[in-house]
């Protein structure tokens, strides 16, 4: 019934659908050159969702609210257009004043197209079409990841995103030390000749004390791609080394600490870390959300429980992350909350716990088993890859482009991720 009335209603303001009246063949004749001569008149306006957008406010001068609201029936099977984010990008198209399309980039990787199509609208969700530049970024730390990636003139993004690669062997809190050096080929996407981002890190190198770590991209048959190193290991293990990615340690474990506030000698089972209020915080393990509420002592309070008895709880947060409460399932890594000063608290920072079958244990003490390795029948395929990109890592093979068209990969990328 949706589509009829859709069609129907497209026919009203998309154009006239037709005449009954009979016209010569001179007159049809002359009514075609004139259409084919005439030059129609297209604009594509584009722009960036402001605080307070709705598609409303963005194509009040185009539709009527009852126009709008069978726009948006259309579109919430794909993407609800309630949810326009702020500083996101879109495009609207026009011919002769008339709607032609609407576009608008959902995340980094996929955009929203709303089309006319026979006097109705369709949406569908497709990949953003981007150029991409392979790059290699060396550096050598001075005092932190982050501050040399961005002297090196690159942006802070590609900082954290190093650092999650590396975050289950490195902790780039206590760890980093002047001296220690990195390499990574990296994706740089383009838009229309202007940058936009990184695409993702295809091998990179960082030594760490003296100790040399390797990460090589690789899709090991129908498993998402993951890193591993150059003998096939997972880099991936149970739990991240560190729930932040920046930050520096306030206090330690230790069960007879004085307490700064109370004054009196207490366990604290517990790693503080010291950073900015709306520092994002992560689980460091996949896992299931078994508290997210206010406590007196602890503020804002995540307690997550994971697989063979292991719990982490996290305190003194500022708000939780989206969706966050009791029941939900949670990935490694995912931001669960931010850095806060809430409850019984000095200043803005995180009081971290891991707990085995109810005991307490110190975090930085902790070592658990990486997972499964490249398979056995893909390990061929997997060290020719690692060959190539350390080749490329070393500058013994040119660095090359390559076209990636939405989240397909093209040329040397592609060949490095493929299964046989």
């Amino acid at each position: 019934m949706g589509g009829v009335v859709a069609g129907l209603l497209g026919g009203l303001w998309f154009g006239a659908t037709g005449s009954n009246r009979q016209t010569s063949n001179g007159e049809q004749a002359a009514r075609t050159a004139n259409e084919q001569t005439r030059v129609i008149a297209q604009k594509t306006v584009k722009g960036v969702i402001q605080p307070g957008d709705t598609i409303t406010s963005l194509l009040a001068d185009i539709f009527t609210p009852q126009q709008i609201h069978i726009l948006n029936q259309a579109t919430k099977p794909v993407f609800p257009l309630s949810r326009l984010t702020a500083g996101q990008s879109y495009a609207l198209r026009l011919a002769d004043g008339k709607f032609i399309s609407f576009t608008y980039d959902i995340d980094r990787e996929d955009q929203l197209v709303v089309c006319r199509e026979g006097g109705s609208f369709v949406a569908r969700k497709i990949p953003i079409e981007y150029e991409v530049i392979t790059d290699l970024v060396t550096g050598v730390i001075d005092s932190s990841l982050f501050g040399s990636i961005v002297q090196s003139g690159e942006n802070e993004v590609l900082a954290i995103s190093l650092a999650d690669i590396f975050a289950w062997d490195i902790d780039f809190i206590r760890d980093i030390q002047p001296g220690d050096a990195f390499e990574a080929l990296v994706e740089k996407r383009f838009r229309e000749g202007t940058p936009a981002g990184y695409g993702r890190i295809l091998a990179a190198r960082f030594t760490n004390q003296g100790q040399p770590y390797s990460a090589y991209l690789f899709k090991d048959g129908n498993q998402p791609a993951a890193y591993y190193d150059e003998n096939g290991r997972s880099l991936r293990k149970a739990f991240l080394k560190a729930p932040l990615s920046f930050s520096r340690i306030s206090s330690g474990f230790n069960m007879r600490r004085r307490h700064p506030i109370t004054k009196k000698v207490r366990p604290h089972p517990a790693i503080d870390y010291a950073a900015p209020t709306g520092t994002p915080i992560k689980t460091v393990g996949d896992g299931t959300v078994t508290f997210a509420a206010f406590k007196r002592y602890n503020g804002n309070c995540v307690k997550v429980r994971h697989p063979g008895g292991w719990e982490t709880m996290y305190n003194h947060m500022s708000r939780f992350g989206r969706g966050i409460k009791r029941g939900v399932k949670v990935r490694q890594g995912q931001v669960i909350g931010y850095v806060g000063t809430t409850g019984l608290s000095t200043g803005p920072h995180l009081d971290f716990r891991m707990y085995k079958n109810g005991v307490a244990l110190n975090p930085l003490k902790i070592k658990t088993p990486p997972s499964a390795p490249v398979s056995a029948q893909h390990l061929p395929d997997f060290k020719r890859t690692v060959a190539q990109l350390t080749a490329r890592l070393e500058g013994s093979q040119p660095v090359q482009t390559a076209a990636l068209v939405g989240n397909h990969h093209s040329g040397l990328e592609a060949d490095l991720l493929r299964t046989n």
